[in-house]
Protein backbone atom coordinates (compact mmCIF):
# COMPACT_ATOMS: atom_id res chain seq x y z
CA UNK A 1 0.00 0.00 0.00
CA UNK A 2 1.48 3.42 -1.09
CA UNK A 3 0.97 6.93 0.65
CA UNK A 4 2.53 8.01 3.68
CA UNK A 5 4.35 5.85 5.97
CA UNK A 6 4.94 7.18 9.73
CA UNK A 7 8.34 7.27 11.26
CA UNK A 8 9.55 4.19 12.43
CA UNK A 9 10.15 5.59 16.14
CA UNK A 10 10.64 4.18 19.65
CA UNK A 11 9.65 7.68 20.82
CA UNK A 12 6.34 8.63 19.21
CA UNK A 13 6.57 12.23 18.41
CA UNK A 14 3.82 13.98 19.96
CA UNK A 15 2.18 17.08 18.39
CA UNK A 16 0.89 19.75 20.99
CA UNK A 17 -2.44 20.74 22.11
CA UNK A 18 -2.76 24.28 20.03
CA UNK A 19 -4.49 26.73 22.56
CA UNK A 20 -5.05 30.51 21.87
CA UNK A 21 -2.75 31.13 24.19
CA UNK A 22 -0.43 28.61 22.28
CA UNK A 23 -0.74 29.50 18.82
CA UNK A 24 -0.43 33.49 20.30
CA UNK A 25 2.99 32.51 21.61
CA UNK A 26 4.58 30.73 18.81
CA UNK A 27 3.40 33.51 16.84
CA UNK A 28 4.83 36.30 18.97
CA UNK A 29 7.77 33.98 19.19
CA UNK A 30 7.77 34.62 15.18
CA UNK A 31 7.62 38.28 15.62
CA UNK A 32 10.73 38.46 17.69
CA UNK A 33 12.66 36.34 15.62
CA UNK A 34 11.45 38.21 12.60
CA UNK A 35 12.50 41.58 14.35
CA UNK A 36 15.61 40.38 15.48
CA UNK A 37 16.41 38.86 11.54
CA UNK A 38 15.18 41.62 10.34
CA UNK A 39 17.33 44.00 12.16
CA UNK A 40 20.48 42.52 12.86
CA UNK A 41 20.86 39.64 9.86
CA UNK A 42 20.00 36.76 12.22
CA UNK A 43 19.32 36.20 15.47
CA UNK A 44 15.42 34.22 14.83
CA UNK A 45 16.82 30.79 15.29
CA UNK A 46 18.04 31.58 18.92
CA UNK A 47 14.91 32.41 19.99
CA UNK A 48 12.44 30.49 17.78
CA UNK A 49 13.35 26.82 18.37
CA UNK A 50 14.51 27.02 22.09
CA UNK A 51 10.76 29.27 22.50
CA UNK A 52 8.73 26.44 20.99
CA UNK A 53 10.56 23.90 23.07
CA UNK A 54 9.65 25.89 26.19
CA UNK A 55 6.02 26.03 24.73
CA UNK A 56 6.33 21.76 25.07
CA UNK A 57 6.97 20.82 21.61
CA UNK A 58 9.52 18.54 21.25
CA UNK A 59 13.02 19.75 20.36
CA UNK A 60 13.59 17.61 17.17
CA UNK A 61 9.59 19.20 15.86
CA UNK A 62 10.93 22.50 16.79
CA UNK A 63 14.03 22.72 14.59
CA UNK A 64 12.24 20.69 11.86
CA UNK A 65 9.18 23.40 11.63
CA UNK A 66 11.61 26.35 12.79
CA UNK A 67 14.09 25.07 9.39
CA UNK A 68 11.00 25.23 7.09
CA UNK A 69 9.83 28.52 7.94
CA UNK A 70 13.28 29.79 7.55
CA UNK A 71 13.31 28.39 3.99
CA UNK A 72 10.62 30.60 2.87
CA UNK A 73 12.12 33.82 4.42
CA UNK A 74 15.65 33.26 2.91
CA UNK A 75 13.86 32.92 -0.50
CA UNK A 76 12.84 36.54 0.15
CA UNK A 77 15.73 37.81 1.84
CA UNK A 78 17.81 36.31 -0.60
CA UNK A 79 16.25 37.62 -3.49
CA UNK A 80 16.85 41.39 -2.32
CA UNK A 81 20.23 40.49 -1.57
CA UNK A 82 20.85 39.42 -5.40
CA UNK A 83 19.33 43.04 -7.01
CA UNK A 84 21.72 44.52 -4.93
CA UNK A 85 24.57 42.32 -6.12
CA UNK A 86 25.35 40.96 -3.11
CA UNK A 87 25.71 37.12 -3.47
CA UNK A 88 28.48 34.96 -5.13
CA UNK A 89 26.59 32.58 -7.26
CA UNK A 90 29.82 30.65 -8.49
CA UNK A 91 31.09 30.32 -4.55
CA UNK A 92 27.13 29.63 -3.31
CA UNK A 93 26.81 26.87 -6.31
CA UNK A 94 30.63 25.18 -4.74
CA UNK A 95 29.35 25.32 -1.39
CA UNK A 96 25.94 23.55 -2.17
CA UNK A 97 27.63 20.04 -1.65
CA UNK A 98 28.93 20.98 1.55
CA UNK A 99 25.97 22.01 3.08
CA UNK A 100 23.54 19.82 1.78
CA UNK A 101 25.79 16.89 3.47
CA UNK A 102 26.18 18.71 6.68
CA UNK A 103 22.32 19.24 6.86
CA UNK A 104 22.51 15.24 5.86
CA UNK A 105 23.96 14.03 8.75
CA UNK A 106 22.67 16.23 11.26
CA UNK A 107 19.02 14.97 10.32
CA UNK A 108 20.34 11.54 10.66
CA UNK A 109 22.21 12.53 14.30
CA UNK A 110 18.77 14.27 15.63
CA UNK A 111 16.40 11.45 14.73
CA UNK A 112 18.47 8.44 15.54
CA UNK A 113 18.87 10.10 19.02
CA UNK A 114 15.13 10.92 19.31
CA UNK A 115 13.97 7.31 18.02
CA UNK A 116 16.22 5.43 20.05
CA UNK A 117 16.63 7.15 22.99
CA UNK A 118 13.70 9.44 23.45
CA UNK A 119 12.16 13.14 23.68
CA UNK A 120 14.46 14.03 26.66
CA UNK A 121 17.63 12.48 25.54
CA UNK A 122 16.63 14.58 21.79
CA UNK A 123 15.91 17.76 24.10
CA UNK A 124 19.14 17.80 26.01
CA UNK A 125 21.41 16.95 22.72
CA UNK A 126 19.80 19.69 20.76
CA UNK A 127 19.93 21.90 23.87
CA UNK A 128 23.89 20.85 24.59
CA UNK A 129 24.39 22.34 20.58
CA UNK A 130 22.58 25.34 21.59
CA UNK A 131 24.79 26.23 24.64
CA UNK A 132 28.59 25.31 23.06
CA UNK A 133 27.46 27.79 19.96
CA UNK A 134 25.60 30.43 21.88
CA UNK A 135 28.00 30.41 24.63
CA UNK A 136 31.05 30.88 21.92
CA UNK A 137 29.17 33.41 19.91
CA UNK A 138 28.33 35.73 23.04
CA UNK A 139 32.38 35.75 23.48
CA UNK A 140 33.18 36.92 20.25
CA UNK A 141 30.38 39.59 20.22
CA UNK A 142 31.81 40.67 23.92
CA UNK A 143 35.10 40.58 22.50
CA UNK A 144 34.30 43.00 19.64
CA UNK A 145 32.42 45.29 21.60
CA UNK A 146 35.72 45.64 23.73
CA UNK A 147 37.77 46.01 21.40
CA UNK A 148 36.14 47.31 18.23
CA UNK A 149 38.84 47.85 16.03
CA UNK A 150 41.21 45.07 16.90
CA UNK A 151 38.65 42.08 15.96
CA UNK A 152 39.09 43.52 11.92
CA UNK A 153 42.63 43.54 11.98
CA UNK A 154 42.63 39.87 13.51
CA UNK A 155 39.88 38.48 11.05
CA UNK A 156 41.73 39.49 7.81
CA UNK A 157 45.15 38.15 9.19
CA UNK A 158 43.73 34.83 10.02
CA UNK A 159 42.17 35.18 6.31
CA UNK A 160 45.09 36.04 4.70
CA UNK A 161 46.72 32.73 6.16
CA UNK A 162 44.10 30.50 4.72
CA UNK A 163 43.89 31.88 1.78
CA UNK A 164 48.02 31.19 1.39
CA UNK A 165 46.96 27.59 2.10
CA UNK A 166 47.44 26.26 -2.19
CA UNK A 167 45.95 22.82 -1.15
CA UNK A 168 44.23 22.15 -5.00
CA UNK A 169 41.78 22.93 -6.71
CA UNK A 170 42.14 26.65 -5.73
CA UNK A 171 39.64 28.83 -6.99
CA UNK A 172 39.21 32.70 -7.48
CA UNK A 173 35.72 34.26 -6.73
CA UNK A 174 34.61 37.24 -8.39
CA UNK A 175 32.09 38.68 -6.65
CA UNK A 176 33.93 37.77 -3.06
CA UNK A 177 37.03 38.45 -4.66
CA UNK A 178 39.09 36.01 -2.84
CA UNK A 179 41.27 32.92 -4.20
CA UNK A 180 40.79 30.09 -2.04
CA UNK A 181 41.47 26.38 -2.09
CA UNK A 182 37.97 25.10 -2.77
CA UNK A 183 38.21 22.88 0.92
CA UNK A 184 37.73 25.80 3.04
CA UNK A 185 34.33 26.85 1.90
CA UNK A 186 33.88 23.29 1.66
CA UNK A 187 34.45 23.13 4.90
CA UNK A 188 32.34 26.08 6.09
CA UNK A 189 29.42 24.58 4.20
CA UNK A 190 29.23 21.40 6.17
CA UNK A 191 29.62 23.29 9.51
CA UNK A 192 26.86 25.77 8.61
CA UNK A 193 24.92 22.73 6.94
CA UNK A 194 25.37 20.57 10.29
CA UNK A 195 23.93 23.39 12.32
CA UNK A 196 20.90 24.38 9.91
CA UNK A 197 20.09 20.62 10.86
CA UNK A 198 20.65 20.09 14.22
CA UNK A 199 19.41 23.54 16.02
CA UNK A 200 17.17 25.03 12.97
CA UNK A 201 19.62 27.47 11.32
CA UNK A 202 23.57 27.72 10.89
CA UNK A 203 23.90 31.06 9.03
CA UNK A 204 24.82 32.75 12.35
CA UNK A 205 28.20 30.43 12.17
CA UNK A 206 28.03 30.77 8.41
CA UNK A 207 28.51 34.45 8.07
CA UNK A 208 31.40 35.36 10.71
CA UNK A 209 33.19 32.05 8.86
CA UNK A 210 32.87 33.87 5.35
CA UNK A 211 34.01 36.91 6.85
CA UNK A 212 36.83 35.76 9.38
CA UNK A 213 38.08 32.70 7.74
CA UNK A 214 37.60 33.31 4.19
CA UNK A 215 37.83 37.08 3.91
CA UNK A 216 34.83 37.78 2.07
CA UNK A 217 33.28 41.61 2.98
CA UNK A 218 29.98 41.54 5.38
CA UNK A 219 27.31 42.38 2.36
CA UNK A 220 28.44 39.42 0.45
CA UNK A 221 28.86 36.84 3.15
CA UNK A 222 25.16 37.96 4.66
CA UNK A 223 23.66 37.93 0.67
CA UNK A 224 25.75 34.65 -0.07
CA UNK A 225 24.46 33.17 2.83
CA UNK A 226 21.04 34.03 2.38
CA UNK A 227 21.09 32.38 -1.08
CA UNK A 228 22.78 29.39 0.52
CA UNK A 229 19.62 28.81 3.20
CA UNK A 230 17.26 28.32 0.54
CA UNK A 231 19.12 24.62 0.24
CA UNK A 232 19.77 24.38 3.49
CA UNK A 233 15.99 24.68 4.37
CA UNK A 234 14.60 23.02 1.43
CA UNK A 235 16.56 20.07 1.87
CA UNK A 236 16.15 20.05 5.82
CA UNK A 237 12.42 20.50 5.15
CA UNK A 238 12.20 17.85 3.25
CA UNK A 239 14.46 15.16 4.99
CA UNK A 240 12.54 16.53 8.68
CA UNK A 241 8.84 16.39 6.64
CA UNK A 242 9.50 12.86 5.47
CA UNK A 243 10.34 11.17 8.82
CA UNK A 244 7.01 13.44 9.90
CA UNK A 245 8.79 16.18 12.13
CA UNK A 246 7.16 19.25 10.92
CA UNK A 247 4.15 20.88 11.75
CA UNK A 248 2.43 22.88 9.66
CA UNK A 249 0.60 24.79 11.99
CA UNK A 250 3.41 25.69 13.88
CA UNK A 251 5.06 26.88 10.58
CA UNK A 252 2.29 29.04 9.38
CA UNK A 253 2.09 30.69 13.00
CA UNK A 254 5.98 31.90 12.85
CA UNK A 255 5.35 32.97 9.46
CA UNK A 256 2.45 35.31 10.37
CA UNK A 257 4.51 36.61 13.14
CA UNK A 258 8.09 36.81 11.08
CA UNK A 259 6.49 38.57 8.29
CA UNK A 260 5.62 41.83 10.45
CA UNK A 261 8.93 41.42 12.35
CA UNK A 262 11.05 41.32 9.69
CA UNK A 263 9.72 44.93 7.94
CA UNK A 264 10.12 46.50 11.60
CA UNK A 265 13.48 45.41 11.90
CA UNK A 266 14.53 45.92 8.53
CA UNK A 267 13.60 49.33 9.18
CA UNK A 268 15.42 49.58 12.47
CA UNK A 269 18.52 48.68 10.85
CA UNK A 270 18.45 52.26 9.33
CA UNK A 271 18.16 54.52 12.59
CA UNK A 272 20.09 52.33 15.01
CA UNK A 273 23.82 52.53 15.58
CA UNK A 274 26.28 49.25 15.11
CA UNK A 275 26.97 49.39 18.81
CA UNK A 276 23.78 48.71 20.09
CA UNK A 277 22.24 46.17 17.06
CA UNK A 278 25.69 43.94 18.87
CA UNK A 279 24.37 45.03 22.40
CA UNK A 280 21.02 44.39 21.44
CA UNK A 281 22.04 40.88 19.71
CA UNK A 282 24.49 39.81 22.70
CA UNK A 283 21.99 40.13 25.30
CA UNK A 284 19.42 38.11 23.27
CA UNK A 285 22.10 35.10 22.32
CA UNK A 286 22.97 35.07 26.52
CA UNK A 287 19.52 34.88 27.57
CA UNK A 288 18.87 32.29 25.39
CA UNK A 289 21.86 30.52 26.07
CA UNK A 290 20.94 30.73 29.88
CA UNK A 291 17.70 29.78 28.88
CA UNK A 292 18.88 26.44 27.78
CA UNK A 293 21.22 25.99 30.64
CA UNK A 294 18.46 26.29 33.22
CA UNK A 295 16.81 23.40 31.46
CA UNK A 296 19.51 20.45 31.42
CA UNK A 297 18.89 19.01 35.02
CA UNK A 298 14.89 18.94 33.98
CA UNK A 299 16.42 16.88 30.82
CA UNK A 300 18.44 14.82 32.66
CA UNK A 301 15.52 14.28 35.74
CA UNK A 302 13.21 13.23 33.20
CA UNK A 303 15.84 10.37 31.66
CA UNK A 304 16.40 9.33 35.01
CA UNK A 305 19.76 10.14 35.55
CA UNK A 306 19.22 12.72 38.26
CA UNK A 307 16.95 12.96 41.26
CA UNK A 308 14.77 16.11 41.07
CA UNK A 309 11.09 16.37 41.94
CA UNK A 310 8.42 17.36 38.88
CA UNK A 311 8.01 20.67 40.88
CA UNK A 312 11.32 21.65 40.74
CA UNK A 313 11.44 20.52 37.19
CA UNK A 314 8.12 23.05 36.23
CA UNK A 315 9.85 26.01 38.05
CA UNK A 316 13.13 25.72 36.45
CA UNK A 317 11.02 25.52 32.84
CA UNK A 318 9.09 28.82 33.96
CA UNK A 319 12.81 30.35 34.89
CA UNK A 320 14.19 29.50 30.89
CA UNK A 321 10.73 30.74 29.78
CA UNK A 322 11.38 34.24 31.45
CA UNK A 323 15.51 34.04 30.37
CA UNK A 324 14.31 33.76 26.97
CA UNK A 325 11.31 35.86 26.59
CA UNK A 326 12.63 38.60 28.89
CA UNK A 327 15.90 38.66 26.98
CA UNK A 328 13.99 39.33 23.66
CA UNK A 329 11.71 41.74 24.88
CA UNK A 330 14.36 43.85 26.35
CA UNK A 331 16.35 44.01 23.44
CA UNK A 332 13.09 44.68 20.92
CA UNK A 333 12.42 47.72 23.61
CA UNK A 334 15.93 49.14 23.39
CA UNK A 335 15.90 48.74 19.63
CA UNK A 336 12.37 50.75 19.05
CA UNK A 337 13.20 53.22 22.06
CA UNK A 338 16.38 54.11 19.89
CA UNK A 339 13.46 54.38 16.82
CA UNK A 340 11.59 56.51 18.63
CA UNK A 341 13.76 58.59 20.00
CA UNK A 342 15.40 59.59 16.79
CA UNK A 343 12.52 59.73 15.23
CA UNK A 344 11.28 62.52 18.11
CA UNK A 345 14.61 64.19 17.16
CA UNK A 346 13.97 64.58 13.58
CA UNK A 347 10.71 66.24 14.81
CA UNK A 348 12.27 68.48 16.98
CA UNK A 349 15.33 69.70 14.16
CA UNK A 350 13.86 70.66 10.92
CA UNK A 351 17.29 72.55 10.11
CA UNK A 352 20.65 70.95 10.01
CA UNK A 353 22.93 73.03 12.10
CA UNK A 354 25.86 74.57 10.51
CA UNK A 355 29.96 73.55 12.32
Amino acid sequence: MGGFVPPPTGAEVEFIDLTLGTALAVALLGFIGGVLSGFLGSGGAFIMTPGMMNLGVPGILAVGSNITHKFGKAIVGSRSHGELGHVDKKLAVMMVIGLLAGVQVAVKVNSQIFESMGKAASNLYISMIFILVLTAITLVILRDLRREQGERKGGTELARRIQSIRIPPVVHFEVARIRVSLWFPLAVAFATGYLAGTIGVGGFIGVPAMIYLLGINTRVAAGTELFLAIFSGAWGAINYALRGYVDLRLVVLLYLGSLVGVQLGAIATEIVEQRVAKLALVTVIATSDLGRVVMIPEYLRRMGYIEMSQHAGEVLSMVSMALLFGGALLAIAVIFKKVRDAAALGRKAPAPSHH
